[in-house]
Formats: structure tokens, sequence, C-alpha cells
């Protein structure tokens, strides 16, 4: 590839695929980024020459060496591969720009291809042009009650607590519900991964949805084996979750294999406490499998996208990026967050997921809370189906920096998005919402004392 008079050999399809990536420190850190801009526009001219054919025809990971491909690979619907395997990259980034191209062109489409040719089409786009496909992409899901509508935001209600103090943690869900927010998930993590603990928070959240009679789910989100342990020893579990990387060695390093997946998904089946289908909640975020030293030298982008390959298995409920929580080191700055966050919630609706961001950082990488404000903005354009709510934007537990509860509620009012209609409903009987708007009464916690 010849550009500006200079002559860029690339090696191999990894190699483009990686140097053709927005500024990252975490490839940088792999040794795999682009040397400077115009090598990186030189991959990005010869990855938008390749076809969706090269990418399949060179993986990146061989389905035999790694059973994340193998997932992704059998999920590949061939009718519709076969139909569209000689379009160009570019030719794909055009059609999902397309005016006429709408949401069931892209459902369709999106079974014929792969995660990693969802990666290298997201390396060509801008920040906008990712606003703009994945704004046309609506995924509606149900668990107890069902959210993604278009002109709804929903909310994870995040009350973690340092201790695992039930009355802590039941004070942060008070205060979260008081705001409208908890219509995606009353999501607590623990500080303490044993069966007792969680079976205990899950049986004071599900409490509280009783109690106040709460259109919602409940989760914990302890490593799967202990939600699994809780669950059969009678733990109200609507949801079952686990963190999830992009290649086989990555999730080993969690903890976790398909096989694993598929035990806990017949178990949140039959035990479980919601009726679905919808019964996964997922966590991602670009930088794992480096952490790991599992990333067979791809790039942390089309790494990310192949964690939604694995998660579309599943049929989850909810799926959301993390996505400054790992550290400068794979994210360094805000604007690399903000892309990340762009990057990660395009792909995950383009395989269909019911995206979520925790739009995050933590204190030691150069972003700020105004930083925050704005990914969730322009999230919020790109029809993001819930954002991470922690008290005061700052989580105790997990220490770092997050959304507020408030800060959900102000993105809701500014864009006239809602809540999930049952749980809108709900607040509009409790008194805190009227008309879509919140009422004098929001942000009172003690109102459910």
């Amino acid at each position: 590839m010849t550009l500006l008079g200079k002559t860029y050999q690339f090696q191999s399809l990894k190699e483009i695929m990686a140097k053709a990536n927005e500024e990252k420190s975490g490839d940088q850190l792999a040794g795999i980024a682009a040397q400077d801009h115009t090598e990186r526009m030189a991959a990005k001219a010869a990855l938008a020459e390749a076809t969706l054919a090269d990418i399949r025809n060179e993986p990146l990971l061989p389905p035999e060496q790694d059973e994340v491909s193998r997932v992704i690979e059998e999920q590949l619907n061939e009718k519709i591969y076969g139909e569209i395997r000689n379009w160009s990259i570019a030719e794909l980034r055009e059609y999902l720009l397309r005016p006429s191209t709408g949401q069931p062109e892209i459902i369709r489409l999106s079974r014929g291809l792969t995660s990693e040719m969802i990666a290298a089409v997201a390396k060509l786009m801008t920040n906008l042009d990712l606003i703009q496909a994945a704004a046309k992409i609506e995924v509606l899901t149900h668990c107890n009650y069902t959210i993604g509508q278009k002109g709804v935001l929903s909310g994870r209600a995040q009350p973690n607590h340092p201790t695992d103090d039930i009355l802590g943690i039941k004070a942060a869900l008070y205060e979260a519900l008081s705001y409208g927010i908890g219509d995606a998930v009353i999501g607590v993590n623990p500080v303490i991964d044993t069966t007792d603990s969680v079976r205990e928070v899950l049986k004071m959240t599900k409490e509280v949805m009783h109690t106040w009679e709460i259109p919602t789910q409940n989760c914990v989100l302890a490593h799967v084996t202990t939600q699994m342990r809780a669950i059969r020893q009678g733990a109200p579990a609507d949801l079952i979750f686990q963190s999830l990387a992009g290649t086989q060695a990555g999730n080993k390093a969690f903890g976790i294999h398909e096989k694993l997946l598929d035990e806990a998904d017949d178990l949140i089946r039959r035990d479980g406490t919601a009726a679905g289908p919808n019964l996964w909640y997922f966590e991602t975020g670009q930088g794992s499998e480096l952490s790991a030293e599992a990333h067979h030298g791809i790039d942390q982008v089309t790494l990310e996208a192949r964690c939604y390959g694995l998660a579309r298995k599943y049929k989850p409920f909810l799926v959301n990026t993390v996505v400054g929580f790992i550290g400068p080191e794979y994210l360094y700055d805000n604007k690399q967050v903000m892309r990340a966050g762009l990057e990660d919630h395009f792909m995950g609706k383009m395989h269909l997921l019911p995206m979520g961001v925790d739009v995050c950082y933590t204190n030691h990488m150069k972003a700020d809370q105004n930083d925050m404000d704005n990914l969730a903005v322009l999230l919020a354009a790109a029809g993001v189906n819930y954002l991470i709510g922690v008290a005061m934007a700052d989580d105790c537990m997990l220490n770092y920096q997050s959304t507020s509860f408030h800060d959900i509620a102000t993105v809701r009012e500014l864009f006239g998005l809602r809540p999930a209609p049952d749980f809108e409903m709900w607040l509009e009987r409790f008194g805190l919402m009227q008309n879509g708007r919140l009422t004098a009464h929001a942000g009172d916690p003690t109102l459910f004392m």
C-alpha cells in the first residue's frame, strides 16, 4: 500500500487489523500498533479493500485452536454470507451508513457476518459513523420485563458497598429507585465471592422487589460458579452473570469455558426465578485478553468484537462494556475511552446484542467526570440500551468513577427518553414520575423507609 509517496508492506491480515485501529495504548503495549498516523491510514486503506471473504479465509485465530473462534464460525448464516462475501469492508461501511439501510436490512445482514468482519468495519468508521449506524438498531430483550425499545434509556442500579453490608446496599438501592434507575437490573458487585454472601444479597434484592412491587430483575455479579452454587441452594436469581474474554485462553483466566457456560445456561433456565427467555448478563471491556497474556497478537478492538460473538450464543438480556475500568495501560485518556465506548456499543449492536455501557474511568487515567458526561450524551444519541448508575458516580467498592443515578435521569430528560414502560408505570404509581418527567419527590430515598 503506497500512501504519500511511501510504500507500506503488511505481512498479514492480523497486522493490518491491528494497525488500522484508532490509537490505543493497549495495542502499543502489545507492540502491534501503527507507528504513526500515516501508517495507520495506510492500514485502513488496505483494510478497506479487503473483502469479507478475505477476512473469513484468513482467520486470526483458527477455530480448531480456539473455542471462541469455533462458536463464532458456527453461528454464521452461510446463505447470507454467500450473498455478501465479495463485498469489500468499504462497501460494508457504505451500506450500513446509507439512509435507505434500515433495521430489517441490518438484522438480516448481521447473521452473515463474523465478529472479525464487524470489527473491521468499525475501524473504518468515524465516531459519528459509529453513532449513526448503531442508532438504527433496536434490540429488545425480556427477562421479567422488556427493555430496549426505541425512546427508552434504561439504567442498571449498582448499589455496591465496600463490605457487602445489606443495609448499606439497600440504602443505595433506594436512592437509585428514587431517581427512576433500576429498570435494566438491580445488579450488585459483591466484595465477598462466597455462596452465603451472594445468596443473602439476592434474597434482599428480591424482597425489595416484592415489597414495593418493582418491575425489574435482580442479579449478583459474582463468579458464575458461585452464583450456580447459590441458585442450587435456593437463592432467587433472575439473571446469571459472567465476564467474557475474546479468546479461549482469556476465558480460562476468568475461570470459565464454553461447557461451563452451557451448564450455567441450563441451570438458570431450570432454577432461575425469571421466565425469560433472556436470562444472561455479560460484561466485557477492551484489554482483558492482554492483561491475561491471552491476546495472540490480535488487537483489542477485534478481541472485544469476539466477546460479542461468544455472548450472542446465549441470547443475553444485558451486555455491557466496562469501557474505562482497566486503566491507562489499555485506554490512555479521555479520547481513547470515548472512542472505545462508541466502538464497543456499535459492535455489540451489530451482533444484535442488548448493549449497555459502563461509562467509567479509573483515577490514574487522563480523564475526568466531564469526559464521562460527554460519552454518556454520545451514547444516548447512538441509542444505547442502558447505562450504569452508582451513588454520586463514585463506586466505593470497585474504586472507579462511573455515572450517577441523577446523571442517567438528566440524559433521559435531555433527549426525551423514558424508562422501560412497565417501570415507568410503577414510577407514576409511586409518584416519582409524571408525563415522562421526574416529580419533586425524585431523589428522596426516604420514600422507601
